[in-house]
């Protein structure tokens, strides 16, 4: 099992939780988006997108972080990371989706890239969007989340919400955003990064 990876690549973090969770070892084969390895012809010939992470697997090549964790789920099923009843599962997804399609596209690095190379923004300005969607976000997934009094997002186990949430959260640490406001996500992550699997899939010891 091989991971194309960049180490401080929210998607790739997740999934690198996942493996983790699953006890699963795999090779990790670093690509860089600071030199835009991403984009040189030997990785796209993997990932034609030019995104990380991409997991190959008996000559199979899975990208998105999402299906790759539910690939592992269904393959791999020891330790879920989705619930087993149909309720809990969507819920559970839905969490995962308000992270994973509405908060981090808006802050990733080729468009906080693009803000400024591209359309001349100042690095105030790029901050400020930055700030803005996370605030947005964040706001929302506390409300969401501020009546669990569970460990982890969905229950007693951490799931493919956690997954999510953990490193959107070390994202926005990397950017001193102030985290105080969301006490529920502080306070799951925390229960997470106890762990050894969030722990040790974070980029702090890459």
């Amino acid at each position: 099992m091989k991971l194309y990876d960049y180490i401080r690549s929210t998607a790739a973090y997740r999934v690198r939780i996942a493996l983790n969770l699953k006890g699963l070892d795999y090779q990790s084969i670093p690509v860089s988006l600071l030199e835009d390895e991403q984009n040189d012809d030997s990785y796209k010939s993997v990932n034609a997108s030019g995104l990380v992470p991409t997991l190959v697997i008996d000559h199979h090549v899975l990208a998105q972080s999402l299906a790759i964790i539910e690939y592992l789920d269904d393959a791999f099923p020891e330790s879920p990371v989705l619930p087993s009843s149909p309720l809990e599962k969507a819920l559970c997804r839905s969490i995962a989706l308000d992270i994973a399609c509405d908060i981090h596209p808006l802050n990733n690095l080729r468009v906080l890239k693009y803000l400024t190379n591209d359309l001349a923004h100042s690095e105030s300005e790029k901050m400020n969007w930055y700030f803005h969607w996370l605030t947005k976000g964040f706001d929302a997934l506390e409300g969401k989340l501020s009546t669990v009094r569970t460990p982890f997002c969905c229950g007693e186990q951490p799931t493919l919400a956690d997954i999510c949430l953990v490193p959107q959260l070390f994202n926005a640490r990397r950017f001193n955003f102030d985290l105080s406001p969301y006490p529920t996500l502080v306070r799951i992550e925390a229960n997470c990064l106890s762990l050894a699997a969030f722990s040790n899939a974070s980029p702090s010891n890459g």
